[in-house]
């Protein structure tokens, strides 16, 4: 009877140490887990981090999209995947900023149609330029008492409103870098239209003010008065070089 005894407190207390082995082995086999996934964690996070930071130094122009990439939103959880598209011209991970041409082609595009600010500067633009009709052409004229050229013409009328004045020359205006490319089929009232009628290239040396519906303000040339033409034309058509905007809400007083 002791005997049994005896052998059923050393079963017990066998079964206990199991027990507390398998305990302690399962804690140190969770703990050192834990471990694991949170050193992967901080390193995928310190990663991310480092490839994002990487990404907002290196502004690579891309010719292709007016000389700025699209980028990926800072807010996306880091993505290996991203470490292969260096090659791509179109992405590049990083904060999507306010420099973003598209962007600030959609943020002017709305406020134009909800700011009644921009609608009023851009109307008081126009005004100022239908004043000027019948006005005589004349070389490096920028005012009404002498005249304008078609340079001349834009300035007199434009950077009274505007944050960022523009230069004097047509071909200045075509590439100031405060004016934003347009497309043909975008144009809006207020768009700046140039030309290359004498010169070659990428050199503009005429400019005209779009009016919508095909139409644009200009002062045309030696002998003839500011007027209003058709920008349809085959002469235009022929001679187009592109077009900017200007007037836009950041860009506004």
């Amino acid at each position: 009877m002791l005997r049994k005894k005896i052998s059923l407190a050393l079963l017990l207390i066998f079964t206990f140490l199991c027990q507390q082995t398998y305990a302690a082995h399962k804690s140190t086999s969770i703990l050192k887990t834990h471990t694991e996934k949170t050193y992967q964690t901080r390193s995928r996070v310190n990663k991310r981090t480092k490839t994002i930071k990487s990404r907002k130094t290196n502004k690579v122009k891309d010719k292709k999209n007016n000389g700025t990439r699209h980028v990926i939103p800072s807010s996306f959880a880091y993505n290996p995947e991203w470490d292969g598209m260096n090659g791509y011209s179109q992405w590049l991970a990083g904060p999507y900023t306010s420099e973003h041409t598209h962007q600030n082609h959609l943020a002017d595009s709305a406020e134009s149609f909800y700011s009644d600010h921009l609608r009023d500067t851009t109307e008081k633009v126009v005004k100022r330029l239908q004043d000027q009709l019948g006005k005589p052409y004349v070389w490096g004229g920028a005012s009404p008492a002498r005249g304008f050229d078609c340079s001349g013409l834009v300035f007199f009328a434009y950077n009274q409103h505007l944050l960022s004045r523009l230069p004097r020359t047509a071909n200045e205006m075509y590439h100031d870098k405060h004016a934003h490319p347009v497309a043909k089929n975008d144009l809006k009232r207020g768009d700046l239209i140039f030309f290359a009628i004498h010169s070659q290239g990428e050199h503009a040396d005429h400019v005209g003010v779009y009016l919508g519906e095909g139409d644009f303000i200009e002062a045309p040339r030696t002998g003839l008065n500011i007027r209003i033409s058709h920008f349809d034309g085959d002469f235009w058509q022929d001679h187009y070089l592109g077009a900017r905007r200007i007037l836009t809400a950041k860009n506004i007083q």
